[in-house]
């Protein structure tokens, strides 16, 4: 049975109501279809592009239609940000967690990048949709033998999650700003050696030492993302159990 909203409060989740209300005519349309419309035209302009009007536009149907099955702008774009979940495509755990969640954080990559308005939908607030439920579940399957408790292993997905994220958010405002992310890094590189080489900053120094001009990246899916997300996976999680005593 659905929540009932109180008087004055916010209504329920969409993700605890009904598909849509069971007043008016038999439903012509679904959520998915409705979310589908809203990440078309969040791609093409923007998140401020999406509005309910807009998007009964590429729906076909009048926007008083549209709060049938969403109450809202904000349970709109719930709907779209979940609906990119649906993107994922979740292989069986094969055994080796830092290679499958670091083949996951690719997968998330590339989204934010295929959808970069999903930076501006809050990471927290609003309850999970059952696509990111199911990926929830996928990332704590993937955890299931590494020897950390539940709570740890959903403070995983999260720390896992806000990592990705941190690191498309940079990569897309460099690209707005008109800046090309390996010349960044080595422009940053030579300025710090440059620093280091006055003899005041030591550690500096010997950080740089290893450099060798190159570039730290090799675009979206390059190196300086899947070392730097396979140093953080492995300190997250415990030393891997020897065969042996993974079968005892």
């Amino acid at each position: 049975m659905s929540e009932e909203p109180k008087p004055g409060g916010r209504a329920p989740s969409v993700w605890i109501r009904p598909e849509r209300s069971a007043r008016g005519p038999s439903p012509a349309h679904s959520r998915a279809e409705i979310a589908a419309a809203g990440i078309r035209l969040a791609d093409a302009d923007g998140l401020g592009a999406v509005t309910m009007r807009s998007a009964a536009v590429v729906v076909g149907t009048a926007p008083a239609s549209l709060y049938r099955y969403v109450a809202t702008r904000a349970e709109l774009v719930e709907l779209m940000a979940d609906q990119v979940y649906g993107e994922f495509s979740c292989q069986p755990p094969s055994g080796r967690p830092v290679a499958d969640l670091v083949g996951l954080a690719r997968q998330a990559r590339a989204a934010y990048h295929r959808h970069p308005w999903l930076l501006e939908v809050p990471a927290t607030g609003d309850l999970p949709g059952p696509n990111a439920v199911a990926f929830i579940e996928h990332v704590l399957a993937v955890l299931a033998g590494t020897g950390l408790s539940g709570p740890a292993r959903l403070e995983t997905v999260g720390l896992f999650s806000g990592v990705v994220r941190l690191f498309a958010q940079t990569e897309i405002a460099q690209q707005r700003a008109g800046q090309d992310t390996t010349q960044w890094q080595g422009s940053l590189a030579s300025y710090l050696m440059q620093i280091a080489a006055a003899g005041q900053h030591p550690h500096l120094a010997a950080a740089l030492a290893g450099q060798d001009g190159g570039p730290a990246d090799a675009g979206p899916q390059g190196p300086l993302f899947e070392r730097a997300m396979t140093r953080i996976l492995t300190g997250l999680l415990p030393p891997a159990l020897p065969p042996s005593a993974s079968r005892r």
